[in-house]
């Protein structure tokens, strides 16, 4: 019988989800696991010291905790909302280092984003040139059958996918800057849980299993018939700005938690968990801060640098006041009806 609550937003490491119970059998996955698990290093659960500090520092709330939990035993992904700032991309480097689930995989969607960015990388040039390079040589009798699996790699979604023995976290950072499609066509691939690399699949009559590089290491794994179905259910975050609505195909098999603008106390445990006890002068920005995002959108991260830099700089006074205006601009005005800003009253 397994636990409530795996992940406990604690921070401290331990292998919690081995507590895990049989998925829903609608989300049973039957690929056959021949990766090891990832490294229990907490500290590999990102891959720079950045990220390392957001993890180790990230300031859960009570809901966060349940919608996490909610996605790990559902086996479904997690779709994060809120303002910038609000620690929507941090969440699954925490996630990760807290359960030892290895290194974050991460996919930055832009504009230009397609589905096959995020399952993997065809590079046809280079296997032209290979190609060249072997009709060159076969005069010399060193020629080789080119390999088209030298010219593949796995993005960060087909890596999430492999038939690892453990869930790997990944990262979908801004789905809605994508393009309008994307999210129907992620639909079918998170629901299924596996793909096809069709490159792969046309010569598996020659070369029934092909080896080729993952997403974020030189590591090569076999792919067999050029198809790929995972066994643990990767745990998925895909963040939003909210700046637009996605389908409603797409939001019924995700599990959504709404991130809000925190208040003055989980502003506090945010800067001291980043900074350190809280001076006279810190829990004055923190003040300023509020009583500045009650006229438009502010960002976590803009009242950080604002304590960070006006206390290494020794500003005091209206020097102080000054910088940490200029350090925390509006991202977003609040306008009233007859769009006037609140001060201008």
């Amino acid at each position: 019988m397994s636990l409530w609550p795996v992940y406990t937003g604690g921070g401290e490491p331990h292998d919690g989800i081995t507590q895990l119970p049989p998925p829903p059998p609608w989300r049973a996955f039957n690929g056959k696991p021949v990766l090891p698990p990832p490294s229990e290093d907490p500290d590999d659960a990102a891959s720079s010291p950045d990220r390392t500090h957001r993890a180790e520092t990230y300031v859960v709330t009570e809901q966060s905790v349940e919608l996490v939990n909610a996605a790990l035993y559902l086996r479904r992904p997690l779709l994060v909302t809120g303002p910038p700032g609000s620690g929507k991309s941090s969440l699954p480097y925490a996630v990760a280092r807290e359960l030892m689930l290895g290194p974050v995989l991460r996919w930055n969607v832009t504009s230009r984003s397609t589905l096959d960015d995020g399952l993997y990388q065809y590079d046809p040039l280079s296997r032209l040139y290979a190609a060249r390079e072997e009709r060159r040589n076969d005069d010399w009798g060193v020629a080789r059958r080119e390999q088209i699996a030298d010219h593949l790699r796995l993005g960060p979604l087909g890596t999430a996918l492999l038939p690892h023995l453990r869930p790997r976290v990944l990262l979908i950072d801004e789905i809605d800057k994508g393009d309008l499609d994307l999210p129907n066509d992620l639909l079918n691939v998170l629901e299924e849980g596996q793909f096809e690399i069709p490159e792969l699949v046309r010569t598996a009559y020659r070369d029934p299993e092909a080896h080729i590089m993952v997403a974020g290491a030189d590591d090569r794994v076999p792919v067999h018939r050029g198809r790929i179905r995972c066994h643990a259910f990767p745990f998925v975050v895909l963040t939003s700005n909210g700046e637009r609505e996605f389908p409603p195909a797409f939001l019924r098999r995700c599990v959504t938690l709404e991130l809000k603008q925190p208040d003055k106390e989980q502003l506090k445990a945010i800067v001291e968990a980043h900074l350190g006890r809280l001076d006279h002068d810190a829990l004055e920005l923190v003040d300023t801060f509020l009583h500045r995002a009650s006229g438009g959108e502010l960002a976590t991260d803009q009242l950080l640098n604002a304590v960070y830099l006006t206390r290494t700089s020794g500003l005091r006074g209206a020097s102080r006041e000054q910088l940490a205006e200029r350090l925390m601009p509006y991202l977003s005005q609040q306008l009233e009806p007859e769009g006037l800003r609140p001060d201008e009253f």
